[in-house]
């Protein structure tokens, strides 16, 4: 097929494409089998059914042509010989008859039964060694005594009769007839052994037809796979590196039959999926672009008036009380506006994949005591950790991750919190349990979605919405995760955080010290911190 010479134009190893080649042959093999199979089957049906045919046509044609030449033979020799004989001859005679019969061209023998007086049978045999009258079978012995009636579709009153027979494992011809109007009854035997071994040969040379059809359909059915199956690999092998992101991968076509159609379907979906995704990735560069600046500009003019609301809140005890409470609003907005910055600035070092590990080997125990203390939860949090837990990670995304789910846990939950660390081969797992209603079932998929309401009568809360996306990226950095669900008892949520005890091997990691001041959220002071852990997605 035109369509076969169809291939794919793309970047990539050649080894790994060798291997992958293979491994596609290996997991289509059955698809190819089927079609071996098929052609094999209907091959060999063909084949079978033809030689079958052609078997019994010369079978057929070969035992007959050898059966009339015999049977005419004899009949003309029992007209010519055994018609001759005295009504009553002697044995002498009948005798002679018979061999001069049996030594015909056609090889059979003769057997001749009459009397010489009445009452008195004598036979004649060419070859005792051979033919007797025992070798006649009864059936045919009756049928050629039998007397027939003469009338109009029957002039004579007997006829010659015939049957073949097996003595020995070998086949025979048996015929036998009488002399009308007086005279002996002569039977001959001839052998067919000659004409089975050349049908034996005939069934030998058809097998061998059969089995050369059958390993050639097998040979015609591989090319045809090899020509159907090589363009649906190449496809599936382009179709698997667009997955791959490669979206640059193009088939050559050649052709007009189907598969070269579909080649140029590919091909034309290919590039429309490619401008898809590249005026998407611009769109979204440009958004998290916007986001990055507008942060980066609202950053210093909130530094500004966040000093100034400092000074306010310093002075809010001297102030006019009608004064004090718009004071206290601004206040409060304005720093929940810095943590919004913070944490969209955070959000855009994610998505650009410019956020960096700061590895050291803390004591989890102590990591956790400290985030709890800082933020002055003692009093509202459980800890069951022993020390001697290290582990190797970035000390401030992991106070970022406690912060956001104790702190979320303490608004949504309710006291008590219970924060329990334990290690699970070589994994860091750190599990944050309220006791609180739980998280409705409808939300729980959604809880680490950004700016996630739970409810649509909330479209403003006292938290950023960013809390819990921003902990499962810190978690994620490390090459770990965190999951949501209810209490298996009812009583309140889980949050379960597994990391890897050394994150070492993870890339792009920077010595202590060397990270991004502004990365991540987890301040520790307890205001800070505080609006780190409060979350809108619950």
């Amino acid at each position: 097929m035109s369509g076969g010479s169809n291939s794919v134009r793309g970047s990539g190893n050649k080894g790994d494409g060798a291997r992958r080649g293979i491994l596609t042959g290996i997991r289509l093999s059955s698809l190819r089998l089927r079609l071996v199979v098929v052609f094999g089957l209907v091959a060999l049906t063909a084949a079978v059914s033809a030689s079958g045919i052609a078997y019994w046509l010369n079978r057929e044609a070969v035992l007959t042509r050898t059966q009339d030449a015999a049977l005419d033979d004899f009949r003309q020799d029992m007209q010519s010989r055994a018609a001759a004989l005295p009504l009553r001859p002697t044995q002498d005679e009948i005798q002679r008859a018979a061999e001069q019969m049996g030594n015909g061209s056609d090889g059979f023998s003769v057997l001749l039964i009459g009397e010489r007086a009445e009452g008195k049978p004598i036979v004649g045999v060419s070859d005792p060694d051979v033919f007797t009258k025992e070798d006649v079978p009864q059936s045919l012995q009756d049928a050629v005594n039998d007397r027939q009636e003469i009338n109009a579709a029957n002039s004579v009153p007997y006829h010659l009769f015939w049957q073949r027979t097996e003595r020995g494992g070998k086949p025979y011809l048996v015929g036998g007839t009488r002399i009308v109007g007086g005279g002996p009854t002569g039977y001959m035997f001839k052998s067919l052994d000659q004409e089975r071994q050349d049908l034996n040969s005939l069934a030998w040379s058809l097998g061998i037809a059969t089995m050369l059809a059958l390993v050639g359909s097998a040979l015609l059915a591989q090319a045809a796979a090899t020509t159907v199956l090589r363009p649906v690999h190449r496809l599936g092998e382009a179709a698997r590196q667009l997955g791959e992101g490669k979206l640059d991968t193009r088939l050559r076509v050649s052709g007009t039959d189907e598969l070269a159609e579909l080649a140029r379907t590919f091909n034309k979906t290919a590039a429309s999926l490619e401008r898809k995704v590249a005026d998407m990735s611009a769109r979204d560069e440009s958004s998290r672009r916007f986001v990055a600046d507008m942060s980066h500009e609202l950053r210093t003019p909130l530094t500004a008036l966040t000093a100034v609301t400092e000074v306010l809140e310093d002075e809010a005890d001297s102030l006019d009380p009608m004064i004090a409470p718009a004071v206290n609003l601004v206040v409060s907005e304005t720093r929940r506006l810095y943590d919004l910055v913070e944490n969209l600035m955070e959000v855009t070092r994610f998505d650009a994949g410019t956020a960096r590990l700061v590895l050291d080997t803390v004591d989890v125990a102590d990591q956790v005591t400290a985030c709890i203390d800082a933020r002055a939860w003692l009093d509202a949090v459980e800890l069951d950790a022993e020390r001697g837990i290290m582990a190797r990670l970035d000390p401030r995304r992991l106070d970022v991750i406690l912060a956001n789910l104790i702190g979320n846990a303490l608004k949504h939950g309710g006291s008590p919190v219970r924060v329990a660390v334990r290690t699970d081969d070589s994994e860091l797992v750190i599990e944050v349990r309220d006791h609180g209603p739980g998280i409705p079932e409808e939300v729980l998929p959604h809880v680490f979605d950004r700016f996630y309401k739970a409810s649509a009568s909330r479209p403003r809360s006292e938290g950023s919405g960013l809390g819990l996306s921003i902990a499962v990226e810190n978690a994620h950095i490390h090459g770990g995760d965190i999951t949501a669900a209810n209490s298996p008892d009812g009583e309140g949520a889980v949050f379960v955080l597994r990391l890897p005890r050394d994150a070492s091997s993870l890339a792009d990691c920077e010595a202590v010290g060397t990270g991004d001041a502004d990365a991540g959220d987890g301040g520790t002071g307890p205001g800070q911190g505080r609006e780190r852990g409060e979350d809108d997605t619950l």
